[in-house]
Parts: structure tokens; sequence; C-alpha cells
């Protein structure tokens, strides 16, 4: 089949174009489900508790994401700045994952511990109270909406039904994890959360 040919019949380059493209994506991604290291945690991952896990829900609702990675990518900048690399054996239990390349904000892949829980109280309330430079706004809402417990274990009953391996007796407990907590205390649960859990351990996983 000649070049003139397909350049004439733009239904036929479409399709055509349409099954490079799928046999390259296929070439380039199903070895990677025969990788350990991407389909299976990384040492010292586990589901996100019931707190945490309602906090990430509040972190994409409100965008965040939009503004921050959760990637540190394997360059000496950012592992200098950020910390070790990011695994894909961090993100097994995300859903979506969060990882991003969009920064107006800086990465927050290993931002867990660096504050206190106080400062990023402050910090999410009025950014510029903390960081005078920040062109972040606030979020002083998210200390005035309580969590609905039982929306929780709905959470954690669907994630378990995609594969997420949580227990019977963790999502009775959720309910306990979560009453009275807002949601400005889920998203600190969140971001303290994220952090490299065992860096000795998953420096085998390159």
């Amino acid at each position: 089949m000649s070049h003139e040919i397909i350049e004439k019949r733009i239904g036929l380059m479409g399709a055509l174009i349409a099954i490079v493209i799928s046999i390259g994506g296929l070439v380039e991604i199903a070895p990677l489900y025969a990788q350990r290291s991407v389909v299976e945690p990384a040492p010292g991952v586990k589901p996100y508790p019931p707190l945490a896990l309602e906090g990430r829900d509040v972190y994409v609702r409100e965008g965040c994401y939009n503004c921050h990675s959760q990637m540190v990518r394997p360059l000496p900048a950012e592992t200098e700045r950020y910390g070790h690399y990011s695994l894909a054996g961090e993100a097994v239990y995300d859903h979506p994952f969060q990882f991003g390349s969009k920064r107006t904000g800086p990465d927050l892949a290993r931002v867990g511990g660096r504050y206190s829980d106080e400062w990023q109280r402050l910090h999410l309330i009025n950014p510029r109270d903390v960081v005078p430079e920040s062109n972040m706004p606030g979020f002083p809402w998210l200390a005035e909406r309580q969590l609905d417990a039982a929306l929780t274990q709905t959470k954690m009953r669907s994630l378990q039904a995609i594969g997420v391996p949580y227990s019977a007796d963790e999502i009775a407990a959720a309910p306990e994890a979560v009453t009275g907590k807002t949601e400005m205390d889920a998203l600190i649960a969140y971001l303290q959360g994220l952090r490299f859990i065992n860096p000795p351990a998953a420096e085998g996983q390159q």
C-alpha cells in the first residue's frame, strides 16, 4: 500500500495511526505488569487509614493536584530537594494516583513529617501566615466540615472490592477513627502520611 493511497484516504490513515499507537502503547505498558515492583506495594506501604483516606478525597476534591505533583523524578535536582525518587510500588493503593507534573507549588510526595500538624493547619487556613510569598489559596472552611463516618465505610468497601486489602475489622473500626473529625483534620492526616516508608529496602526496587 503506497503512501499516496494512505494520504488521500483520511479515514484509512486515521485507522492505521490508531493501530500503530495501540501497538506502541502495548509494547511500552504490557511488560510493566510482569514487574513485581510495579504491581506490588513497596516495603512498608499499606492502605490508607480511614482518616487519611478521607483526607485524600478532600485533596482530590479541592484540586490540590492542579498545583502539586506527587512524583519525584530520579534527577539530582529533584532528589536533593524532595528526597528519594518515587516508586510505582508506593502508589498501588492510589485510585487514582496523584503523580502529575504541574508544580505551581512544591512536590508533596515526601512532605509527611516535614512540618507539624499545627503548621499544616495554619498553612491551610491562610498560607501567607507561614509562607509570606505563597500564592496558594486558603481553605478555612475545611475546619468547619465534619466527616461522615458511614460514608467512610462505604469508600473502604468500594476500594476493597477493587483489590485494596482492607479487612472487615478495619472497615468496622472506621467510624471510631473519623467521628468528630473535620475535613481539615483528615487532609492533615493525609499530608503527614506522604513519606517514604522504608528507603533502604526500597532501594533494590529500581
